[in-house]
């Protein structure tokens, strides 16, 4: 694919090539660009055009080369998705239990990106690689909605919606206990634990521990349990998890970080849920609100706890 363009207005004069084509080029992102200018794809005038640093000038005659998307060597895996949403760009869809997100040993083609692989008949390349582009994990046995990018240009600005904390992230979480008070927040550090390196803890910065912040906020007394909603300020491994458990009431069913104990229902995991997702639509602008359903072991959960 070859996109062809001429430098015909002064507002675009003595730009950097990089910058220019950026504001020109909808789908793909700077860093793509400049990338495609180091590696020769980026022609001025009939001419190839490697620097980053050059500019443009009235009349420029500009052809970008797109090159095929390189196939990742992962397997398609036909696994069946529960889509809140779907365009050409953006998908999000209702993780279940038991998914695991990217492939790593003991699950190399039963995970979710297997799925979106077979799932999207074209995907036109994140950073040059046919792949679906994840912008925020879920734990592998929590459920709900996740965000996946189609294409380059969805994923950067999907990325920063959520590093300027404009993207809303809403969960639903049954804890033990109940807490003294009906709201807070919870401004902990995480990193590794010191002597665990398979889980999460809190851990002070000057120790290698990264800002967590999470707000929280009761939405149903349950006897000796409560029904929390909790919003993600930052994006740590574990974080709702991790600070659950800090405050002295983890997750229901979390085997990692509490006490993994039967309440009447078989839990496959942490009673933790991905319930609500906001977020602007990377080319139109829309607002996009995507409400995942409770999956039916918390709402048996939820059930039992009321009828005690």
């Amino acid at each position: 694919m070859v996109i062809e363009l001429i430098c015909e207005d002064k507002d675009g004069e003595n730009q950097r090539l990089d910058k220019w084509l950026s504001e020109r080029v909808d789908q793909l992102s700077r860093s793509r660009l400049q990338a495609l200018i180091s590696s020769g794809h980026v022609w001025v005038n009939n001419s190839p055009c490697t620097s980053k640093k050059a500019t443009v000038q009235i009349g420029d005659r500009i052809q970008v080369e797109i090159p095929p998307a390189i196939p990742l060597e992962l397997k398609a895996t036909n696994i069946p998705l529960d889509i809140l949403y779907e365009d050409e760009e953006l998908l999000i869809i209702n993780k279940p239990a038991g998914l695991v997100v990217h492939p790593a040993p003991g699950h190399e083609n039963d995970t979710l990106v297997n799925a979106l692989l077979a799932h999207c008949e074209t995907l036109a390349g994140i950073g040059g690689v046919q792949r679906p582009g994840i912008v925020h994990r879920l734990d592998k046995d929590t459920t709900g909605a996740i965000a996946i990018a189609k294409t380059d240009h969805a994923h950067q600005h999907l990325q920063a919606q959520i590093q300027a904390k404009t993207a809303r992230r809403q969960y639903l979480g049954i804890i033990y206990g109940v807490p003294k008070t009906t709201s807070g927040v919870i401004d902990q550090p995480i990193g590794r634990h010191p002597s665990d390196r398979k889980k999460m803890a809190i851990v002070p910065q000057h120790q290698g521990g990264r800002s967590a912040i999470t707000h929280w906020k009761v939405k149903e007394r349950l006897g000796n349990y409560t029904l929390i909603e909790f919003e993600l300020e930052t994006g740590r491994t574990h974080q709702i998890r991790v600070h659950s458990a800090s405050m002295g009431h983890p997750i229901v069913g979390d085997r990692v970080y509490g006490k993994g104990r039967s309440v009447g229902v078989n839990l496959p995991g942490q009673a933790l849920h991905a319930w609500k997702l906001t977020l602007q639509h990377p080319t139109s602008g829309e607002l996009i609100e995507a409400i995942a359903p409770l999956p039916h072991t918390m709402t048996t959960l939820l059930k039992v706890l009321r009828d005690r």
